[in-house]
């Protein structure tokens, strides 16, 4: 069959709870031995370089945008609700992946607690993201290896051809050479924007923080709210790209050394890792020459550096290290991306020739298809903006579902074994859930063309499922047995 199914397949079972019907697996054993990854592979050290590193680019430029909307105070408020809003996802998050530390992630989680249909949605919100955001972040690249003057090079295909080929060459090659490797580099643009912060302390005045002029029209506008209370919500998705990814470290559950212990220590330092970072990195930018002066520039660290002169030192070493924090986000983030893919596909939500496995446990249609749809993305559209806000519109749907999966977990099967627990419990979940409901709506206020564009490749993929996988689950994946035995405990009670 056109799927890979086995037209002898005895009838499926009865639909479990969330409206789908699953079946065997097709082959027997020998279709999960046809795809399984390299356990084992990280520690909870690299899996905090990990967490770090999707988010790294963030710090390097994107956020300042959100001085545009907002202003300093604005946007200050909106990083600060922002990050709440990730640390309770993570430490959701963290009591779930130890609960269930399969490469599905969210998914997963979403997949046990609201049924099939919910593990598609979360699914596809978590793959919307980690396939624009990498396409987004090539043409970034792009620009910093012209501005850079790097080997003659312009912004365009053929450097985003190069990215795509390289990166993803890496991770064919092995999961433990690929993390080690977005380790070291991570390490180098993080200890850049240390020093980064360092240098900019000397110019700093508190005085500039608050120059971008008032919009008087603007509901309880101010010098620290230049475009009123509104422009704290408008800044909710620029506030995010300080941390816009950490939620991803899940994904990495099945090449993990000890996953129950290892997942929750690294995605509690990561988080607390990036929450210093973007403290460091906000308030260097803004107090060393002001919030206008880097509200609208490409490369803001560099022109917090440079003000009205001319490049200096320590400006020129700090682009060559944002080019660093590109790549490290790039190449992190096309991992995240190949594994949700993996997963989705091996429980046949997606179809299944994708989750196939190399001789390498390297997922390699999981990393060649979303890689040459991130490319093609690029070279057509050059606009990398529009690309991260469909991103993160797909990140905020999968953020609300993740926080509702822990809220709904709790209430229904407090006796379910949990190595760990999320401080707060659903207080916890539920700040989340409210605001990346907010988050999410705040994304039409920014980009309502992004958003419709996200909500559109959501529809055809819902239209997908409703019409044909939902009907070809894979009873055997990881995530898809686990909900087996929640709906078989539920019976055996019932009974």
């Amino acid at each position: 069959m056109a799927d890979g199914t086995d037209s002898r397949m005895p009838t499926p079972p009865a639909a479990p709870p969330g409206g789908s019907a699953t079946t065997p697996s097709p082959g027997g054993d020998a279709y999960l031995e046809r795809r399984t990854l390299n356990r084992g592979s990280a520690g909870w050290l690299l899996l905090t370089g990990l967490g770090v590193a999707y988010v790294v680019s963030g710090d390097y430029a994107g956020w300042n945008f959100g001085l545009a909307e907002a202003g300093f105070g604005g946007l200050a408020v909106a990083a600060v609700l922002m990050g709440l809003m990730y640390t309770c996802l993570v430490f959701s998050q963290a009591e779930m992946a130890a609960i269930l530390p399969t490469a599905g992630g969210g998914y997963g989680f979403a997949r046990r607690a609201l049924g099939t249909w919910g593990g598609f949605l979360t699914g596809t919100a978590i793959l919307i993201e980690y396939v624009l955001a990498p396409a987004a972040i090539s043409i970034f690249i792009g620009d910093y290896v012209e501005s850079l003057h790097l080997f003659g090079l312009e912004s365009g295909r053929p450097v985003y051809l190069a990215c795509f080929v390289v990166f993803i060459g890496i991770h064919l090659w092995g999961v433990g050479e690929a993390l080690r490797f977005s380790f070291v580099v991570t390490g180098i643009a993080v200890a850049a924007l240390i020093v980064f912060a360092v240098g900019a302390a000397g110019d700093f005045d508190a005085g500039r923080l608050d120059d971008i002029p008032v919009d008087h029209s603007a509901f309880g506008a101010s010098s620290w709210l230049p475009f009123g209370i509104l422009g704290i919500w408008s800044a909710f998705p620029f506030g995010m790209w300080f941390f816009l990814g950490v939620e991803g470290v899940p994904l990495a559950a099945e090449e993990t050394r000890d996953p129950v212990r290892s997942l929750p220590k690294a995605m509690a330092l990561s988080i607390g890792i990036l929450l210093v970072l973007a403290l460091l990195t906000f308030l260097a930018a803004t107090g060393a020459h002001g919030s206008a002066a880097v509200q609208s520039a490409g490369n803001p660290l560099v022109a917090a550096l440079e003000g009205t002169g001319g490049p200096t030192p320590l400006s020129r070493f700090v682009n060559y290290a944002g080019l660093a924090g590109l790549v490290a986000s790039f190449f992190s983030l096309i991992y995240a991306g190949s594994r949700q893919l993996f997963a989705l596909s091996r429980a046949g939500y997606l179809p299944r020739f994708l989750s196939l496995t190399s001789r390498r446990k390297a997922p390699y249609l999981g990393l060649l298809v979303p890689g040459a749809l991130g490319f093609a993305l690029a070279a057509a559209t050059g606009d990398g903006a529009r690309m991260l806000n469909v991103a993160v519109f797909g990140a905020t749907i999968s953020y609300a579902l993740m926080a509702l999966s822990h809220i709904v977990l709790r209430r229904r099967e407090p006796g379910l074994p949990r190595p760990y627990r999320t401080p707060g419990g659903v207080v916890t979940s539920t700040v989340a859930l409210v605001l990346a409901c907010a988050a999410l709506v705040a994304t039409f206020l920014v980009d309502k063309e992004a958003a419709l564009i996200a909500l559109g490749v959501y529809v055809v993929a819902l239209a997908y499922f409703a019409c044909y996988s939902r009907h070809r689950l894979v009873a055997a994946a990881p995530e898809e047995e686990f909900a087996a035995l929640a709906a078989a405990e539920a019976e055996l009670e019932r009974d």
